[in-house]
């Protein structure tokens, strides 16, 4: 008798119901957001180091992009010696960097994201010609607004019937019959360089 007195419904303001789940929900969506800002990028570069990668370690909401956009000031900032054609260092700093310190296939994190960078040409063709369908290709549609669509933007469907049409033309046989006209190509252009 005592408890339903206490407890009657009148005896509870709405405000504090109000309040009680406004902080509810506060709270669960403060819990996803560490979940997607820590735990979750903390656990895949843990699970990718147990599978044996080596590489940066994870630094909260930023990731690598501060040494990423360091390394590119610094390289943009040293000229280049005339007649070096050794461009791989001054182009993408970061991952030359990274791929010398730790090895050929290395972790590295943009902003939430870890990121597998592979630079070994047999691990690469192995998991590009995969056909699980677990890489997904990047889409940028703000870009591709302004670019031409083609095979490179295409998924599905879409992208099987324009393969099918584009692969007879990338035939050994039919390059090979390209050759003397790419050769005479370049040797105009770098005729007029000299």
């Amino acid at each position: 008798m005592i408890l339903s007195v206490l407890m009657s419904p009148a005896s509870v303001p709405w405000s504090s119901l109000v309040c009680g789940t406004l902080g509810f929900v506060l709270l669960w969506e403060a819990s996803r957001l560490v979940d997607l800002l820590w735990w979750r990028p903390w656990w895949l570069k843990r699970a990718l180091r147990a599978q044996g990668l080596c590489g940066t370690s994870y630094r909260f909401l930023v990731g690598d992009l501060i040494d990423y956009g360091r390394r590119d000031k610094e390289a943009r900032s040293r000229s280049m010696p005339l007649r070096c054609h050794n461009i791989a260092p001054l182009f993408p700093p970061f991952l030359h960097d990274l791929v010398r310190e730790h090895e050929k296939t290395c972790i590295s994190s943009l902003s939430v994201f870890p990121k597998v960078t592979i630079s070994d040409p047999d691990l690469a063709k192995e998991v590009l010609s995969n056909k699980f369908g677990h890489f997904e290709k990047l889409k940028f549609p703000a870009l591709s607004r302004h670019l031409a669509r083609g095979l490179a933007a295409y998924d599905g469907e879409k992208w099987v019937n324009h393969r099918r049409i584009l692969n007879p033309a990338f035939h050994l046989e039919k390059l090979k019959l390209m050759m003397p006209a790419l050769s005479t190509c370049c040797q105009e252009l770098v005729g007029r360089w000299t």
